[in-house]
């Protein structure tokens, strides 16, 4: 473990033309506001414009009743039930969902606390399967005193997933996009955007209205209620961290003990998303940017570029955009598929590294690389979600102009990886502006409203200093916006910090057992540092549809 209090780490200084575009962009903000079954439309009320989800509501919705029984699959001690939840949190009586749940009862019930809830990142990712698979990793403090419990939120895996495109038109859509998009691109982001925007209302038209945010963190309360509990321990990590916030600020009295790690910036995120897209750009560039740096510097240890890496990246992409792999599945990898696989392994920090710079060498030789691995039928599945609960939750300013402009400007602030991510098709976080600026379902579940969370116990947020995904920026806005935040920084590489570091994770866990908060300004500084070459084993690969956390090192 190392620690050290510190002020907290400065913001890097980006170039003029990022701050001239953050400046642009925060400018066109705004401040306003279980079986997967179908939901026809014909069951939802018609509404007027949606004023958003901005408090707990005195009227509330009958009791989930939970009947646990065995879950399907490894018989690990988990138990399963259905949570039947209103579709539409206006109307309590209404039509409901039905929401998939587990959990795993303190394995010292004599030691019991209560229950610590695990909310994965995402949006996209099975909470089931989040709390299934990290229970493992999860230090015994915390499996002994604690029922661990996780569920899929609405739109998501068994909890009535949301669907637009079909397996077909998104593979054909990955399939076409490039990793160095010519002209026209920024029109044709446009038009997928709103093709799928389009394929959206037309498959799930009756639910994408009532995915966001605001209407999960009230299902949350529903199963805190089921339950039993008076308050919840809750862990969530990267988008989870923004459901955290929204649980807080809604139901503040009910928050035992909250660690939110790879923070968002709620008010950026919810309010000012074309500011908050342009600052991932960034911190997504920032951080190849630092790995192929490390390969210029270490380049026997790199294995790729053989001195000048960049170059070699950006003659990759056009090499693969001209000639692509076709991978074992038949279909083509192209210099699109490159940036994507990227994109998600380098949120797993330093230690990573060098496997990088060995599936690029592979990539460059045309042999087999986790980095030429085409988005499947699982990951157009965690896609879809991602755009469609983000759509739910965000109001862009509306108008194509404006639109094309600034997804251009996000595209080039990011030369690395900007232009494929930025005018690619409706995927990751960076670039939902193409749908969401057309999207025409009212947003009745987007949450609006302080996210102070006055009179809750202190929360604890995880910022990691070079977090690719959530800027650590955010982990600061979050900090100072909660009334009761207190902020522990990992001054590491990579996304999100529990269990990446020994040090936060005793920090972190010492809190959610016994409510003792690190002091102001620790610093965590013990990430893992790329493995020598004769200690390597097989070069890891990055799953974007299962999130995990990961056993302490």
């Amino acid at each position: 473990m190392q620690t050290r209090s510190a002020v907290a780490p400065r913001g890097r200084v980006v170039g003029a033309t990022a701050l001239v575009l953050t400046a642009v962009t925060a400018l066109t903000g705004t401040a306003s506001g279980s079986s997967v079954t179908a939901l026809p439309a014909a069951a939802i009320s018609a509404t007027g414009m949606s004023t958003g989800v901005s408090g707990a509501g005195a009227a509330g919705p009958p009791v989930p009743v939970l009947s646990w029984g065995p879950c399907t699959g490894p018989q690990d001690g988990f138990e399963c039930a259905t949570a039947r939840v209103p579709l539409d949190h206006r109307r309590p009586d209404g039509p409901t969902i039905a929401l998939a749940v587990t959990r795993r009862p303190a394995a010292d019930p004599a030691r019991r606390t209560g229950v610590l809830l695990l909310h994965p990142g995402g949006p996209g990712n099975s909470g089931v399967d989040f709390a299934r698979n990290s229970h493992a990793a999860l230090p015994a403090a915390l499996r002994d005193s604690f029922d661990v419990v996780g569920y899929d939120m609405r739109g998501v895996a068994r909890s009535a997933r949301v669907e637009c495109w079909d397996d077909e038109e998104y593979a054909a859509a990955v399939d076409a996009a490039r990793g160095v998009p010519g002209p026209g691109a920024v029109h044709g982001a446009v038009r997928q955007g709103a093709d799928f925007e389009a394929a959206c209302r037309r498959r799930s038209g009756g639910l994408v209205p009532f995915v966001g945010t605001g209407f999960n963190a009230r299902d949350i309360d529903l199963l805190r209620r089921a339950l039993g509990e008076e308050t919840l321990s809750f862990y969530g990590r990267s988008f989870g961290s923004y459901v955290g916030t929204v649980y807080a600020a809604q139901f503040p009295r009910r928050v035992r003990a909250m660690v939110l790690d790879g923070a968002y910036d709620p008010r950026l995120y919810a309010e000012v998303p074309y500011a908050y897209d342009g600052a991932q750009f960034t911190a997504l560039d920032a951080a190849v940017g630092r790995f192929l740096d490390w390969c210029a510097g270490n380049a026997a240890v790199c294995g790729f570029g053989e001195g000048r890496p960049r170059q070699a990246f950006a003659d990759l992409k056009r090499a693969l955009d001209a000639n692509p792999v076709v991978s074992a599945s038949g279909r083509p990898a192209t210099g699109y598929t490159l940036a994507y696989r990227l994109m998600f392994n380098i949120n797993a920090g330093r230690e990573i590294w060098p496997y990088l710079g060995e599936a690029l060498r592979a990539a460059q030789e045309r042999r087999a690389s986790f980095l030429l691995s085409p988005p499947s039928p699982a990951s157009f599945g965690f896609l879809t979600v991602n755009t469609a609960v983000e759509c739910a939750d965000r109001v862009y300013p509306a108008g194509r102009p404006l639109l094309g402009a600034l997804v251009g400007a996000h595209a080039a602030s990011a030369p690395l990886l900007g232009p494929p991510v930025g005018l690619g098709p409706p995927a990751y976080d960076h670039n939902h502006a193409p749908a969401c600026v057309q999207w025409q379902a009212d947003r009745p579940s987007r949450y609006v409203g302080s996210y102070r969370a006055a009179g809750s116990a202190p929360i604890l947020v995880l910022g990691t200093t070079g977090d690719p995904d959530t800027p650590y920026r955010d982990a600061v806005a979050l900090a100072g916006t909660l009334e009761n935040g207190r902020l522990l920084t990992f001054a590491a590489e990579g996304h999100t910090a529990y269990n990446r570091s020994a040090c936060v994770s005793a920090l972190a866990t010492g809190y959610l057992a016994t409510l003792a908060l690190p002091a102001r300004g620790t610093v965590c500084a013990d990430e893992a540092p790329p493995e020598p070459v004769g200690r390597r084993t097989a070069g890891p690969a990055v799953d974007e549809t299962r999130d995990v956390i990961p056993l302490l090192r």
